[in-house]
């Protein structure tokens, strides 16, 4: 069994403040969060924001990827997961692209022009490559060419092999139509386009920690 990212974030948060000899008030002053919202990270009881984070972190004189180095290698491994982003739109790709770079984001990630490249790689032909459900989270445009977003959707909430992957409808307007069918289909969030730093770290507390700021394993070799 996988351990919880959020309970080995409050070790690393501990393990740093120790060597700092500071106490929780302490740190929470540097990083200018509230001391109860400290406990709860270093308790492991809270999924925290990237921008806490982000304030930890220099509170604590290290980068955000530290944190996570700390990790033992072999559960690092098991923990990382893929991002599939499903969007036609080429400049709505590199925003993407920007805001997870601002965001520290370093997760794998795969990108699918239309619904119809989208439905190729997460249902490959027997044999062929593929990405692993357990380890993948799905960013899906609705408006997209060949195959819609929510014919995807469909597709994949109907499946028993990806009815189970997380998926964040990327949308214009929440007040679109073919919102009230993906709540129902079992969307776990969304973000308006297009995706930036502000609204993407928005959603990150109400969502899976093992995502959102996962890093690759440390190679002490490339850091000598």
């Amino acid at each position: 069994m996988t351990i919880s990212v959020k309970i080995l974030l409050g070790k690393a948060i501990r393990k740093a403040r120790s060597a700092l000899a500071l106490s929780q008030e302490e740190l929470a002053e540097r990083a200018n969060l509230h001391r109860t919202y400290v406990s709860d990270l270093e308790r492991g009881a809270r999924n925290p924001s990237i921008a806490s984070i982000e304030k930890l972190a220099q509170a604590l004189q290290i980068s955000v990827a530290r944190l996570f180095e700390a990790e033992p290698s072999s559960t690092h491994e098991q923990q990382i997961v893929e991002i599939l982003l499903i969007e036609d739109d080429p400049a709505d790709v590199d925003l993407t692209k920007h805001a997870f770079a601002k965001a520290k984001i370093t997760n794998p990630l795969h990108v699918a022009r239309d619904g119809a490249e989208a439905l190729e790689i997460l249902f490959p032909p027997a044999g062929s490559p593929s990405l692993r459900p357990e380890r993948l989270i799905v960013l899906l445009d609705l408006y997209l060419p060949k195959v819609s977003g929510l014919e995807v959707l469909r597709r994949m909430k109907t499946d028993e092999r990806t009815r189970n992957i997380p998926v964040i409808v990327l949308t214009a307007s929440t007040r679109d139509q073919d919102m009230h069918e993906c709540r129902r289909l079992g969307v776990d969030n969304y973000i308006v386009k297009p995706v930036r730093f502000e609204n993407f770290s928005a959603i990150t507390p109400r969502l899976s920690l093992e995502w959102t700021l996962m890093k690759p394993a440390f190679d002490a070799r490339k850091a000598a």
